[in-house]
């Protein structure tokens, strides 16, 4: 694997804070995530399923959980189902991993080979009431018309096991997974500072007529170089009026001598994510007009960020970040303050130049899992990110940092990223 090993500690403790989580007499199943193909033969990258890695740490396909913690036979309580190498998967795709190597990775004394699953299950399935089956609950906007693996699985149950009750795993490990413990901060925190150096040989790198991608390739070089498992999201890496697209990511365009880039990048290491977005100039010095922007932008995040703390609402987060961008984009000269006095609540004219929230969780996920009605709490990690979009004049200005939340305030996890524009224009200057 491209990160260091993660103590099995961390995966035995989250297990059992999920099985306290349970009904009497229940059986928990997981599933890895599929395999997605390309075209023809051929595959993308594999991602697990960050809630079977959350309470195993196995990072491989085929890979199967029962966890079932009032089970009669002790051996029963954590099982690990793998897939098994043959010599045909030796020669084309290399080793799976052993059940001695599965069983030291996730702390579980008993694994067992994936093709046994449906044989043992039954033995205890009729000694249980109930089943934990997992499904993504999360934002199915991109799955909506995907049958998955956790579908399959819930499907299978149902028709085999048709009289028992069911519960649903991500319940759990929602309210499990909002508050990281300190295995988990350090993770976030090793990807974030990943992201710190891969931005800082971005500004050394560019210059009017770089292309969008090449900005990119530089990131991408770096983050991998530090062994990074790869991109947290596809990046943007938006020049000029591209930045006004919120999810822009062609990175096609010609970054032209008096443009600004906007670029919103995360980093995954050990399937944990950091997100963070920085603005720079093409031609390493800041314009009169992108500086009064990026000052709005820039306060909106400091002043913003320190809302950041323990029993703060989302919703009632969200507004006061709203107010002080309203505020900002008077002072801009965007908004009318005369106007924005007798506005339609529930049209602001704000809107037209900030549209999107300005925190998520972020996690395995990068964006993670959690009700937002559920109040800040030490130990959750949120980002924080203010805009500004002008597309009549070319310019789009986001600013986004990593918090973790504790008792007195939070923490800026990528605090050492450059962030002030003497100290962008200095770096891309030398």
């Amino acid at each position: 694997m491209r990160y260091d090993k993660i103590s099995n500690t961390l995966f035995i403790k989250n297990r059992a804070n999920f099985c306290s989580k349970m009904s009497e007499n229940t059986i928990a199943v997981l599933t890895s995530n599929d395999v997605k193909h390309n075209n023809a033969d051929d595959v993308m990258g594999f991602t697990q399923n960050n809630d079977l890695f959350y309470l195993s740490g196995i990072d491989q396909e085929e890979t199967l959980l029962v966890l079932c913690p009032d089970a009669y036979k002790k051996e029963n309580r954590e099982i690990l189902f793998i897939k098994e190498t043959n010599e045909h998967i030796k020669i084309w795709d290399g080793e799976k991993l052993t059940k001695k190597q599965a069983s030291e990775i996730s702390g579980i004394k008993r694994v067992e080979w994936i093709q046994d699953f449906e044989m043992v299950l039954q033995y205890m399935a009729f000694e249980a009431e109930g089943f934990y089956l997992g499904h993504n609950e999360h934002l199915k906007r991109v799955t909506k018309s995907q049958e998955t693996q956790q579908d399959r699985m819930i499907k299978w149950c149902k028709e085999k096991y048709p009289l028992h009750q069911y519960f649903r795993a991500a319940k759990i490990t929602r309210a499990l997974r909002q508050i990281k413990s300190e295995e988990e901060i350090k993770l976030i925190q090793k990807a974030a500072n990943i992201s710190i150096e891969s931005f800082k040989r971005v500004l050394k790198t560019c210059k009017p007529n770089i292309k969008e991608y090449e900005l990119e390739a530089e990131l991408t070089y770096n983050l991998i170089k530090s062994g990074a498992v790869r991109h947290a999201f596809q990046p943007i890496v938006a020049s000029g009026k591209n930045a006004c697209a919120l999810h822009y990511n062609t990175n096609d365009a010609v970054c032209k001598n008096d443009e600004m880039v906007l670029m919103d990048f995360g980093v995954c290491y050990a399937n944990y994510n950091s997100d963070t977005t920085r603005c720079f100039p093409v031609n390493g010095k800041f314009s009169d007009r992108q500086k009064e922007v990026y000052s709005s932008v820039l306060y909106c995040l400091k002043e913003g960020s320190k809302l950041l703390k323990p029993e703060m609402i989302s919703s009632d987060y969200e507004q006061h970040m709203a107010a002080l961008i309203e505020a900002e984009l008077i002072k801009l000269g965007l908004l009318n303050a005369d106007e924005v006095l007798k506005q339609d609540p529930e049209k602001p004219l704000y809107k037209k130049y900030f549209m999107h929230g300005t925190a998520h969780h972020i996690g395995l996920d990068v964006h993670d899992v959690g009700l937002y009605s559920r109040p800040f709490e030490v130990g959750m990690v949120l980002t924080c990110e203010p805009g500004i979009y002008i597309p009549e004049e070319g310019i789009g200005c986001r600013l986004e940092n990593d918090y973790l939340i504790t008792k007195d305030g939070n923490i800026n996890l990528t605090e050492a990223m450059p962030i002030e524009i003497e100290d962008i224009e200095a770096l891309m200057n030398n």
